[in-house]
């Protein structure tokens, strides 16, 4: 059966910079075609990359069939070979502009290249590149000072690692030798990381493997657009109660969870659910482990994504952001839990790597000099009041959620039964690349596109992606692992 998506031309609730640069006769409709004509409506911005003599797409996509792992995804039908950056802009092969709203999946908060990251790790990596953590140097202790000094209470002693994935298996390990118990509780569709402990506490089977994996327990996922009890925090809460008296032996050594699920779909957990699952853990001994990966370092508008639930960790695990595209990652605790690494040898070769440290500690400064965290709020604000808008007059946008620049607009083919439109996301993501717009994909299902750009997004680059989920031309075209047939058409 054809599943149709209309929208009626209507020009109610959009702004005049929007009308400005989409299309100027409202009697056409955008096709890929017409790329150049999109793309001529791109906002200015001065920088063009140098010339690239390298290999091409087709060459790059060869070797990497030949020598890299089938296991890694690519975005796209036709593959993008990026070559150049330059603050919330990549360029193909060919100079090509796109607005990258995706920032390395929440990766680069500054943008990329920023001149203000990139000079101090130029000057460190000509004097001194990698002296081991075991000689004193400046650079990891002036970044683990100015680290603390952005969380609250108790919590100022660093680890370093290399990823998100280290970081909370570290934090996790914590947890147990501290309570000396061995049970973690973790939400369903939150992502940790894929090594062995963290595989564990991941709840989405798509990243789980069929290794032995003991010892989490996974609570109800509150979701406040597909869970079972809709934006009621504190019921999803008591099933971590639950949990706690009919799986464990009534004490625990952990709960981690992420504040915005960012592997998941960008869901916000729903309000009251964290402060009540808090009180839940701490009486049953648990440590409370905030997962800042994704949220973390200005991307919601707050610092950290827990600041807007009321509650202060007792270890705080983060990465991505944290380096601008650099490999780092951080657990942040206090000195009692710290304390507990010091019963054996713990090490981490590149923890703390005074290239990376120093990248690090830039990104701290330019978050705070050119206002990213107030950036973060206002443009996403901004950009989420469109997106509603949007969704009143589309019925193919089921949800739109998140905070700051850390947003997810699911599709779905049915609003009632909130059926997947997983085919049409594909479809309307390889679309917006073709017109300069660069989203990722999240969710279960892989319906949901994840808005998580440099935090440099101005209001007119989100007035462009918002003319391009607009401008969309009905397009028929079949699914082909299910042989569905489907229109799309998103315009004035």
């Amino acid at each position: 059966m054809m599943q149709r998506f209309t929208a009626k031309r209507s020009l109610q609730n959009v702004s005049a910079s929007l009308l400005r640069r989409c299309i100027s006769s409202t009697s056409q409709t955008a096709s890929v075609k017409d790329t150049d004509e999109f793309l001529a409506r791109l906002p200015p911005f001065d920088y063009t990359p140098p010339p690239y003599s390298g290999p091409s797409a087709d060459e790059v996509l060869n070797k990497r069939k030949e020598f890299l792992s089938p296991s890694m995804p690519l975005l796209f039908r036709k593959p993008l070979n990026i070559v150049d950056g330059k603050m919330q802009y990549l360029f193909d092969e060919s100079g090509r502009r796109y607005l990258d709203a995706f920032a390395g999946i929440a990766v680069v908060n500054c943008g990329h290249c920023h001149p203000d990251v990139v000079e101090p790790v130029i000057n460190q990596i000509k004097r001194l590149q990698h002296p081991t953590v075991m000689y004193l140097n400046h650079a990891i202790a002036d970044f683990s000072e100015a680290l603390a000094s952005k969380l609250p209470g108790d919590l100022k002693v660093v680890f370093f690692t290399n990823s998100g994935t280290e970081a909370n298996e570290l934090a996790l390990m914590m947890a147990k030798l501290y309570t000396g118990c061995q049970d973690i509780v973790s939400i369903r569709n939150g992502y940790h990381g894929n090594a062995a402990g963290t595989m564990g506490a991941t709840g989405h089977s798509l990243w789980k493997f069929n290794v032995v994996q003991t010892g989490t327990h996974h609570a109800l996922n509150p979701d406040p657009y597909r869970g079972v009890f809709g934006s009621d925090g504190e019921k999803y809460a008591r099933d971590v109660q639950d949990l706690i008296q009919y799986g464990t032996t009534g004490h625990i050594a952990g709960f981690i969870c992420e504040a915005i699920q960012g592997v998941g779909g960008i869901v916000e957990l729903a309000p009251g659910y964290m402060s009540a699952a808090y009180d839940i853990v701490k009486k049953a001994g648990g440590l409370f482990i905030a997962d800042e990966v994704q949220s973390g370092f200005a991307r919601t508008g707050n610092f950290w994504g827990f600041e807007a639930h009321n509650v202060v960790p007792d270890i705080v695990t983060m990465a991505k952001g944290i380096g601008n595209g650099f490999p780092l990652g951080a657990v942040v605790t206090t000195p009692e839990i710290a304390g507990v690494l010091t019963r054996r040898c713990y090490f981490n070769t590149f923890g703390g790597n005074a290239v990376a440290t120093t990248a690090g500690l830039a990104v701290l400064n330019v978050i705070e000099k050119e206002k990213l965290q107030e950036n973060a709020s206002m443009v996403g604000s901004y950009l989420k009041g469109k997106l509603n808008q949007l969704k009143e007059k589309h019925e193919i946008i089921g949800d739109v959620r998140g905070r700051g620049l850390m947003l997810g607009v699911e599709l779905v083919s049915d609003r009632k039964l909130k059926t997947p439109a997983t085919a049409e996301t594909l479809h309307i993501m390889d679309q917006m690349k073709e017109l300069g717009v660069l989203v990722g994909k999240g969710g279960y299902f892989g319906n949901v596109f994840r808005i998580t750009p440099p935090l440099c997004f101005t209001k007119e680059d989100a007035d462009y992606l918002l003319c391009l989920l607009l401008c969309f031309r009905t397009t028929k075209m079949i699914d082909e692992p299910t042989s569905r047939c489907f229109s799309i058409t998103l315009c004035f």
